[in-house]
């Protein structure tokens, strides 16, 4: 038996798709506004982050 027929006898199964579609289209407009609206002074401030570090580790 394939894997699909078990999702298949499970009732209300398929209301898991739909609500993980929505959850992510609701995260990626959340933070694609976000992006948009940030201001530009901290989102420079943040890119330089990793550039920024001084401390030296020897691997």
């Amino acid at each position: 038996m394939k894997f699909i027929n078990y999702l298949e006898s499970i009732s209300g199964i398929s209301i898991y798709p739909m609500a993980s579609l929505i959850l992510f289209s609701a995260f990626f407009v959340g933070a694609a506004f976000w992006a948009f609206k940030a201001d530009k002074k901290m989102v420079d401030q943040i890119s330089k982050i990793p550039l920024d570090c001084d401390d030296t580790q020897s691997l």
